[in-house]
């Protein structure tokens, strides 16, 4: 990964943290200073405690990324501790995917009218579930990619032996 690639990502990942902290930020202060202007529609409060807890899931998935991309820039990706940073973006999009369907069935009483909405959401919230499937088959590929460099390792080992 070139040293333009890195930066550009990393860019993009500081400003997207910086983004859901401050939305974060907003929230948790609404909720707090009792300016929710919550009227009988729609429970706010229960959606924005949910938006902080999303950006929570958000958070969690870029700072493995970044780690990620600092271990691929060092070179030491296809190494047993990438599985931790792998995981932690498994668990954070399956947390989303979750917390999606909390939206949707909070959103669900007001849709009565019109339940293709609810369905739609829900639907929405399996494609998110299949993007955490997609992960864990490249994790997957990484465990095979790990224990493939640890077997060239050895047989490099007995090999400088031999000879």
């Amino acid at each position: 990964m070139g040293k333009l690639t890195v930066r550009a990502l990393r860019a993009v990942l500081a400003v997207v943290l910086l983004g859901t902290v401050l939305v974060q930020a907003g929230m948790v202060w609404t909720l707090v200073s009792g300016a929710d202007d919550e009227d009988t529609t729609m429970p706010l409060t229960a959606m924005r405690v949910i938006v902080v807890l999303g950006m929570m899931t958000a958070q969690v998935a870029l700072v493995c990324v970044w780690r990620l991309v600092a271990m691929v820039r060092r070179g030491t990706v296809f190494s047993h501790a990438a599985f931790r940073y792998v995981d932690g973006v498994i668990g954070a999009i399956v947390a989303a995917a979750l917390l999606w369907f909390t939206v949707t069935a909070v959103n669900a009483p007001g849709q009565r009218e019109d339940p293709g909405v609810t369905v739609i959401m829900a639907g929405i919230g399996l494609a998110v579930l299949g993007v955490a499937l997609i992960v864990l088959v490249l994790r997957m590929l990484l465990v095979q990619a790990v224990a493939r460099d640890v077997e060239a390792s050895r047989m490099r080992a007995e090999l400088d032996e031999v000879i």
